[in-house]
């Protein structure tokens, strides 16, 4: 069953924070974070974790994302690590893995990074937020939709969105999502301390990529696992940035693989 809830939390440097999320299964708890995409973008694949680990899996809602509100104060990724550390202690969770894609994964990053001990381990699903030379990420908001998909998906075709076929009300959703992306993320999508800030990780972290990402390829994705001591880098065949969308059972397996490596360590 999943339930739909609203906390207000109120992390240091913040203040009142209201946080719309997700809650469903039970067992080994994942904190699972959404990309530019919006909430949606991980929804089936939430529900996908929760019945087949079997797992509770949290996935919150970034403030300014699908038509909720952004606090001034909250405006960037290191932000919202903070904000997603306080969540884990207002609702008591241990061993929690933190699961993100795209800017999500930079969330995650940023979590690694928080000294939290209710976090066990991290999972980096084509991620964003660093800068390696020679692997710029793609400059997503010059792109139209198409152009999107086309950088995005292993196969395109199967993934296109047409806007004349969108309501008035999923433009706006989705013009809304875009500038939240802005808004925490920068047209640059990256932080130029990071990298070098993820020296100082010592939590266990998979840095899983899909082979036909063009968003940020995979040698961007080689890089983030080498800046984690530690890491492991899995390559995902067949998939692009939303291994969660276009190749959810794959993304599945390795993630169990990773659950499982850290019972046996």
């Amino acid at each position: 069953m999943t339930t739909s809830a609203t906390l207000t939390i109120t992390p240091d440097g913040i203040g009142p924070v209201p946080l719309s999320y997700s809650d469903r299964g039970t067992g080994h708890a994942y904190l699972l974070l959404h990309g530019g995409a919006g909430p949606q973008s991980v929804t089936p694949f939430a529900d996908l974790l929760a019945e087949a680990q079997p797992a509770r899996v949290i996935a919150p809602v970034h403030p300014g994302f699908a038509g909720t509100a952004r606090p001034a104060g909250l405006d960037s990724p290191s932000g919202l690590a903070r904000l997603y550390a306080a969540v884990l202690d207002e609702l008591g969770l241990t061993d929690v893995t933190v699961i993100g894609n795209s800017v999500g994964g930079w969330i995650a990053a940023e979590m690694a990074l928080t000294g939290s001990a209710r976090i066990d381990g991290v999972v980096l699903v084509d991620a964003v937020g660093i800068e390696v030379p020679g692997h710029p990420v793609a400059d997503f908001f010059s792109l139209t939709l198409d152009q999107v998909a086309e950088l995005s998906y292993h196969d395109p075709d199967r993934f296109r969105i047409n806007p004349a076929t969108m309501s008035p009300e999923q433009q706006a959703a989705m013009a809304g999502n875009r500038q939240a992306l802005a808004d925490y993320a920068g047209t640059a999508m990256s932080d130029e301390s990071l990298r070098g800030r993820l020296g100082r990780v010592s939590l266990p972290v998979w840095v899983l990529w899909g082979d036909s990402d063009r968003i940020v390829d995979p040698d961007y994705g080689r890089a983030f696992a080498a800046a984690i001591p530690g890491a492991e880098f899995r390559l995902l065949s067949d998939t692009g940035h939303v291994p969660q969308i276009e190749s959810p059972d794959r993304l599945l397996g390795a993630i169990r693989e990773f659950a499982g490596a850290r019972s046996v360590g």
